[in-house]
This record gives structure tokens, C-alpha cells and sequence, in this order.
């Protein structure tokens, strides 16, 4: 509801997790909750998409139910109005894909799902979504303090919440990310299935910790371009590159049993270039024995070198082992992340590291400060230009003398007249 969130396309589950996001519509405000199909006598996976529809019905005040109007009822309809009208809930039915008022729609037909009026809509072209929303309203009871609801819009991504840090969870399919996401969370939110790509949009879930809220963000399996080819996952792709360039730090979960490969080094490169600090999580640790441990810390060492000293830590998401020693880790990066310094304590630093190694050839850094954090950015005014390998110490000097850890620090070199 004005913008695009949740992946629309005409192929049954599509969408599989419960999504959500704040609306705000004549100044009241609401959460949306996109869902699964609802196919309880399916497949395992289907089952396990139900649940979650049924937990997302028990929680809500209203209960949207979307037809295609352009095949009429189905047995499946029929079924599911059947289940929401002993559901006790207020249910709206909305007959999508009336993309015009030529476009016969046979509303007695959907009055047999006997669930009241259906309203026609567009979901696609947003034709009369005003009309639904409007419904909503004079539906959905009025709460204390729905007026002062704030609605946050932050200049780093618009899914981003100021105060609560934002934790990504990336990596290939299938190596442990849906599992650990609900290991960190604390409930089944997403959907754990053993087939590749079950998670397909990007769920985020705001968990209390003793150091403060933290959102963490489940993202759908990240492929090779050359296998991104149906547009569901392509759109999966693109969230998961965006959830990554809106977060404060990004998990890179690895199997550990296939080692590091190259698609987990092309995932590293990505979450470099974006400036967000990463933690490697070696996943499935359990599983290997002591000579494949062995070998998997050389490979980190040689395939993973340009993330520098990032954190990596190894455990089992399906057991919980090592699971405990993360949230520490994420509070400490975070904090690194944002960390502001004051610039007399930086012309400080840079000071005592031209007194200790000189630039060649008569170069100096005339003044520095810290222009921007997340990731902390300094700006170095110069007499001339610095070579890259004395850039790279002053960083590393900045970085030590201020406790940066592993997150990535910017330099930015402006050359001004003495």
C-alpha cells in the first residue's frame, strides 16, 4: 500500500513468510501483514506457510481476503472463506484484478463465499485502493494513541528504524539463514524448509536484547546472476542487495561443511562495497571433524582476506551451540559503527603518526576530522598528495589509536594550500 511490498506475481506462493509493514492512511496509522497462501493439505512446506497464515489471522483485527476475479470462485476460495468465517474475525473480501469498470465482474458469484460484499480492486494499477483502505478505517477499531503513532522515514533506507539498529542475514540458499534468523528471534518467524530458496522476500523482526532493541533481517538466498533468471528471485535478489545497503552490519552465514565458495566470496565483495560491517558465521560447525576445521580456518584466511579482521564465529544454528557468543559481537560492531570522535582527539592521532613515520617527499596532513559515521568517514586536509600506502597507515593508525575494530573506515584526502 504504496509501495511495492510484497513480490506480486501471477504463480500461487509467491509469497510464503509473513511481511509487514505501517500504513498510514487519514492520519490513522496500521500494520499490514502480507501472508502465504493457505494450503493446509499440501506439501510439508505448505503446511508449515499455513501455520503462519493462521498465526497472522489469530493476531489481527481484520482479515483482508484476496480473490481473482478474473477466474471467479475456486474450491480453494471456498474453502478458506469457510475456515475464516468460523475464525471469528471481521474478514473484508477484496476481488482483485479489476483493472477497469468494462471489466465484467460477477460480484454475486463472490457474495456466495458469504462473507459479504467484495470490493473491486487493482492491486497491480492501485485502482481503487483508496475505497479498501477507506473500509479499513470504519473496520478496524480505533486505539489509544493511534494518532500519535510516528511514522519514520530515516535517510538510509525506508525500511530503517532510528534508534534500533538494522542486523542483514545473508548468504547462499540454503546454508542456515531462516534458521538462525528464528534462532535470534526467539519463534518460528520465518519459514524453515530444506528446499533452496524458501525465503523470498526480506522479514525483519525487532528483538529485545539487554543492550536495547535490534532488528534483525532475514534475506532470501543470494545466487549466481547467471541462475537469477525467474523474476521472483530476481526481485528476491534486488531485496536482499537493498537490505544489505540499509543495514548497520551484515551476517554472512556460510556452510561450513562446503567450505568457502566463490559465491560466498562474491557475497563478501558485495557487503565490503556497501560499507557495512560483517560477521562470518560458519554454520553447521558441528558437523566437521577436526581436520576439515583445520582447513576451513586456512580458507577463510586466503579466500576471505578483504574483509580484514572481521569477527568469525562458529556454530549450529539448528542446535543453538555457539549461537550466544553473536549478540556481543553485533553490540561491539554496531557501536564501532556509529562511534563519532571529537576532532581535536583525531588531529591528536594523525599527529603522532606523522611524527612517527613522516610522509614522503614533504607531504602532511594539515588538519583531519571525522565527517560521517556508518561507516566512519575522516576527512584528511593535505599539502600534496599522499601515496595510498601512507593513506592506508594513517587509516590503520586511526582505526587503532580509536578502537574501530574491523568495520570499514573511509578516507577522503582534500588537498589545500598551506
Amino acid at each position: 500500500m504504496g509501495s511495492q511490498v510484497a513480490i506480486v506475481q501471477d504463480t500461487p506462493g509467491v509469497t510464503r513468510d509473513r511481511f509487514e509493514r505501517q500504513v498510514e492512511w487519514q492520519g490513522r496509522h496500521f500494520n499490514v501483514v502480507d501472508t502465504g497462501g493457505w494450503m493446509p493439505g499440501g506439501t510439508e512446506l505448505d503446511g508449515k506457510v499455513s501455520r503462519q497464515v493462521e498465526s497472522a489471522v489469530k493476531e489481527a483485527d481484520l482479515v483482508l481476503f484476496v480473490v481473482d476475479s478474473t477466474v471467479g470462485v475456486l474450491d480453494d476460495d471456498q474453502a478458506i472463506a469457510k475456515w475464516l468465517r468460523t475464525s471469528g474475525k471481521e474478514v473484508l473480501v477484496v476481488s482483485n484484478k479489476v483493472d477497469t469498470d468494462k471489466r465484467e465482474f460477477d460480484k454475486w458469484e463472490f457474495l456466495s463465499l458469504g462473507l459479504g460484499d467484495p470490493f473491486p480492486v487493482s492491486a497491480l494499477h492501485g485502482r481503487k485502493a483508496g475505497d479498501v483502505l477507506d473500509e479499513i478505517l470504519i473496520r478496524v477499531p480505533r486505539r489509544d494513541g493511534d494518532d500519535e503513532v510516528e511514522v519514520v522515514v530515516e535517510r538510509q533506507g525506508p525500511n530503517r528504524t532510528p534508534g534500533i539498529p538494522r542486523v542483514s542475514i545473508v548468504g547462499r540458499p540454503n546454508v542456515g539463514k531462516s534458521t538462525l534468523f528464528n534462532r535470534l528471534v526467539g519463534q518460528d518467524r520465518a519459514v524453515v524448509h530444506d528446499m533452496p530458496g524458501t525465503t523470498r522476500d526480506s522479514i525483519d523482526t525487532v528483538v529485545e536484547t539487554p543492550d536495547g532493541p535490534m532488528m534483525f533481517v532475514d534475506t532470501a538466498g543470494m545466487r549466481r546472476r547467471s541462475r537469477v533468471d525467474e523474476s521472483t528471485e530476481y526481485y528476491s535478489f534486488v531485496r536482499a542487495l537493498r537490505a544489505v545497503d540499509e543495514s548497520d552490519i551484515a551476517l554472512l552465514v556460510i556452510d561450513a561443511t562446503e567450505g568457502i565458495t566463490s559465491q560466498d566470496q562474491r557475497l563478501a565483495e558485495r557487503i565490503d562495497a556497501s560499507g557495512s560491517p560483517v560477521v562470518v558465521v560458519l554454520n553447521k560447525w558441528e558437523m566437521l571433524n577436526a581436520d576439515e576445521r583445520a582447513e576451513i580456518d586456512i580458507e577463510i584466511g586466503r579466500k576471505l582476506f578483504f574483509v580484514g579482521d572481521a569477527p568469525v564465529l562458529k556454530m549450529s544454528a539448528l542446535t543453538g551451540k555457539g549461537v550466544q557468543k553473536l549478540r556481543p559481537v553485533l553490540q561491539d560492531s554496531i557501536e564501532q559503527y556509529h562511534r563519532r570522535v571529537p576532532t581535536r582527539d583525531v588531529n591528536r592521532v594523525i599527529a603522532r603518526a606523522q611524527q612517527q613515520q613522516p610522509a614522503p617527499s614533504g607531504g602532511r596532513v594539515l588538519y583531519a576530522l571525522q565527517g560521517a559515521s556508518d561507516p566512519p568517514t575522516f576527512t584528511l586536509f593535505v599539502n600534496k598528495e599522499l601515496p595510498p600506502t601512507y593513506l592506508r597507515y594513517l587509516e590503520r593508525s586511526i582505526r587503532e589509536g580509536f578502537e574501530f575494530g574491523s568495520v570499514p573506515i573511509k578516507i577522503r584526502v582534500r588537498k589545500r594550500a598551506e
